[in-house]
């Protein structure tokens, strides 16, 4: 278990004293006596404002982990500063508890629909409270745990995306879609693991990865599979990209001359010759969970990844083969003089000819 994991169950499970609880009301007492009983309760960590005017600023500064903010203030309400804080990317999805003596229903809809995830009435029972708030904070978590699962094969936009909107992209049903595949390999990889030592492997495989995955997140790109020195990156999927294949170019361009850096290093270090080839080509392909009960994998399956990786087999150390379709979408991009028709490739498993380019950064 990563340490971030554990720190999400800790909250989830036992982290009441780990967990920053904030309060926004214009009464200092009330205040002073919600802090005595979460402090019983076991919340020891606890700060409030009475001035609702500078709450967004407190709450960027001291990221608390759940709200409780009072509505009736005088100037700024609470709905104000609800309202505020869903519209901020950094505080959209923080939990708030709403405490307040109205006791209508207009009052708690419209808290619900400016995004409160809990509504709770005054005089607060502090054994409710506390009760809210280990619910909403398990909640939290779990919505953590989610995100960095979701972190392993997206870029963490595309992960709050997912999350956030509810979509259901790495669900169990497998669909079909138009991506563009990018296989990339590190070549003499083979002569490498017999030629240095282990440890020195390992720490070379971390920067190459590093540096392939960066580029992929930058560029929205989904991490299909990691394996021995390959990746593969899908784009256009799980959410449209009209860009896709102008995505792939740039984190292609971006893979090659890190990796190009990188293995300069590693030369002088290592005494060892390797680099970077890559394969891109676009088409339909089955996009889902594939797996057994036990463990699964979501990835990508058609033709057009079985071709990817078909160029990245012939790709030379630092070059990316690209299928013409690919090209004529990033033509406008490609560096002047840098690229070369290689003419009409057979590639294995494909009945006719692929028109293909040479791109070198």
């Amino acid at each position: 278990m990563t340490p971030a994991h554990s720190e999400g169950r800790r909250i989830a499970l036992h982290g009441l004293a780990d967990a920053l609880v904030m309060m926004v009301d214009d009464e200092p007492l009330v205040m002073d006596l919600t802090e005595a009983f979460l402090a019983k309760a076991g919340f020891r960590r606890f700060i409030s404002t009475a001035d609702p005017s500078g709450a967004i600023d407190m709450l960027l500064r001291e990221r608390p982990d759940v709200l409780l903010l009072d509505i009736n203030m005088p100037q700024i309400s609470g709905f104000d500063v609800l309202k505020a804080m869903r519209s901020n990317p950094a505080l959209k999805h923080l939990p708030v508890i709403v405490l307040t003596s109205a006791d209508d229903a207009e009052t708690k809809l419209k808290a619900l629909d400016l995004g409160a995830n809990d509504f709770l009435r005054k005089p607060v029972d502090p054994s409710e409270l506390a009760l809210r708030l280990r619910n909403t904070l398990a909640a939290k978590a779990h919505r953590d745990d989610i995100r960095r699962a979701f972190t392993r094969y997206v870029s963490p936009r595309l992960t709050d995306s997912i999350i956030n909107d509810i979509a259901e992209p790495l669900g169990s049903e497998a669909r079909r879609a138009d991506v563009v595949a990018l296989f990339a390999d590190l070549r003499n990889f083979t002569r490498i693991t017999e030629s240095i030592g282990v440890e020195h492997v390992v720490a070379i495989l971390n920067e190459y990865f590093s540096i392939l995955t960066e580029a992929a997140y930058r560029n929205d790109g989904t991490i299909f599979n990691m394996a021995g020195d390959c990746l593969l990156v899908g784009f256009n999927v799980p959410f449209a990209q009209p860009d896709a294949a102008a995505r792939a170019w740039r984190a292609a361009l971006e893979m090659l001359l890190r990796v190009r850096d990188a293995a300069a290093g590693w030369q002088v270090r290592h005494g060892i010759v390797t680099g970077v080839g890559i394969g891109i080509d676009r088409g339909h392909a089955v996009v889902g969970n594939v797996g057994s009960p036990h463990y699964m994998s979501y990835t990508l399956i058609g033709d057009s990844v079985n071709a990817a990786a078909r160029l990245t087999q012939l790709a030379q150390m630092g070059e990316a083969l690209v299928s013409g379709e690919v090209y004529e979408a990033i033509r406008a991009l490609t560096p002047k003089g840098r690229v070369e028709s290689r003419g009409s490739v057979t590639l294995r498993g494909k009945a006719a000819p692929v028109q293909v380019y040479s791109i070198r950064p």
